[in-house]
């Protein structure tokens, strides 16, 4: 089949943001994903284009709509036969809810499918901090779930205090940084430069939240402005969830495009994509430094677009902190130092919950528009460094029908772990980080391996022991657990 009937393309995008002071006049989350969906519906050139949507898909958010699709779809005066669905929670699922509206095209399900999504954190902060919550519409409903949710932090991790990912990422960090040999200061170094040229992008992103251009010093500086989180990251090297920012996509087959009358210059082909999961607990990782759905997957994507990494024009990485787009770029055989963001990522950028990869897509489509032929990689990252997805775009169209694989069945056959919840004795640490609270460090929390392999978590309150962390290496270093997981160096 050649790129024309059920070839799924992507012929709209739009992005808003909303930088209200107030938040009881804030629009809530429903009315920006609304705005998007007009934005994107326009950009496409074809109004008659979107009464033709069987389907509405939202990305779910941090709201309580049960069903903001319908919402969106009777505001469209689409029938109330249309399908509405909604997605589980996941950073990834944006790029997931991409590969199967295109597989649902291709295989004619539907000839026009609309995406939205958005959040407002910046709002929901402005209230805590006047010490009430925001009002928001209910939107009731009974959609299509598109997924199911899994757990992906077990009782155990829950018990030792381990649930954020403010907690596992930093842990993440050094184990990597242990693991390429480097010291605490040319491994900050390293990452802080990373993120100086994310910032440098966000700073010529129309649609970015940050726009004015952060150095490396000043991002690996703790400051008033950029309070350490979890060593070894400040403020500046985490996700900047505090934002109102929204999102939307129009989907169609190619025939519906050319029938609709959208012009040929909005039009960006799906290639190809792949999804994957590394072991739901973090737990059962082999190790905390790669990640073995990102390699197969994102190799795997790449072969089915007949592409190698140099021949990617564009790619998004993925940058919840900088520890993602590391082991992103190593496991898809990326060079750290190419630029490996359209956005400027979640930090600068702005990371709007699980919809940070609608924007990642919608800036990438703008691109490639503007460089037709040119070829763009999308990577999406939920959990803890857990679900991921990838995409490849072109406005050049595909020798093949789009073509997606799960490559769950190479993840699965890779090494994992045991974890032992009763460990009382000597082993080496494998990763650890520092948790700041506002007098400072509050809580330590490390990884070790035990003698027979298994993994088990530890704690300390010991402030000695925190402010060593913070200078000196301590993977590697022997530690004695208790049953209850309390560390003894």
């Amino acid at each position: 089949m050649s790129a024309t009937d059920n070839t799924p393309v992507l012929v709209g995008v739009h992005q808003v943001l909303q930088r209200e002071p107030d938040y009881e006049r804030a629009a809530e989350p429903l009315e920006l994903m609304r705005q998007a969906l007009a934005g994107a519906i326009e950009d496409s050139g074809s109004r008659a284009l979107a009464k033709a949507a069987g389907s509405v898909r939202v990305v779910r958010g941090i709201w309580r709509y049960a069903d903001p699709a319908r919402v969106l779809a009777e505001d469209l005066g689409l029938p109330a036969s249309t399908e509405t669905g909604i997605t589980p929670y996941g950073g990834n699922m944006v790029q997931t809810l991409v590969n199967l509206s295109a597989l649902d095209i291709q295989a004619g399900k539907h000839d026009v499918i609309l995406i939205a999504g958005a959040e407002c954190g910046y709002s929901r902060a402005k209230a805590r901090k006047a010490g009430t919550r925001v009002q928001w519409r209910d939107a009731p409903g009974d959609p299509v779930e598109f997924g199911e949710d899994v757990p992906m932090v077990n009782d155990h991790e829950m018990a030792r205090g381990l649930k954020m990912p403010i907690q596992f990422y930093p842990m993440f960090e050094n184990a990597l940084r242990h693991h390429l040999g480097l010291g605490i200061d040319a491994h900050l170094d390293r990452i802080s430069e990373l993120w100086a040229r994310f910032s440098q992008v966000a700073a010529d992103n129309p649609h970015a939240w940050m726009r004015e251009q952060v150095s490396a010093q000043d991002i690996r500086t703790p400051s008033a402005s950029n309070r350490p989180v979890s060593f070894p990251y400040p403020k500046l090297m985490n996700s900047n969830n505090a934002v109102d920012m929204g999102a939307a996509l129009v989907l169609c087959s190619l025939a519906a495009a050319r029938r609709f009358g959208v012009p040929e210059d909005r039009i960006v082909y799906l290639h190809a994509g792949t999804d994957a999961h590394d072991t739901y607990y973090v737990s059962n990782r082999d190790n905390l430094y790669s990640s073995p759905a990102i390699r197969f997957g994102c190799s795997r994507v790449l072969e089915l677009a007949d592409l190698t990494p140099t021949d990617v024009d564009l790619c998004d990485f993925y940058s919840c902190f900088p520890v993602a787009v590391q082991v992103g770029a190593a496991e898809a055989g990326f060079d750290l130092e190419r630029q490996l963001t359209v956005t400027g990522g979640l930090t600068f950028g702005g990371g709007p919950m699980n919809n940070y990869v609608m924007h990642s897509i919608a800036r990438m489509a703008e691109l490639l528009r503007a460089q037709p032929g040119s070829r763009g990689l999308i990577t999406a990252n939920g959990g803890f460094l857990t679900k991921h997805a990838f995409g490849v775009y072109s406005t050049a169209p595909p020798d093949t029908p789009f073509r997606h694989e799960d490559v769950q069945q190479q993840v699965d056959a890779c090494p994992t772990r045991e974890v032992d919840e009763q460990f009382a004795g000597t082993a080496p640490v494998e990763a650890y980080t520092v948790m700041y609270g506002a007098e400072g460090p509050a809580e330590a929390f490390l990884s070790v391996l035990t003698p027979d392999g298994r993994r088990a978590w530890g704690r300390s309150r010991d402030a000695a022991i925190m402010d060593a962390m913070t200078r000196e290496e301590f993977c590697g270093r022997s530690v004695r657990l208790d049953g209850e997981g309390n560390a003894t160096f």
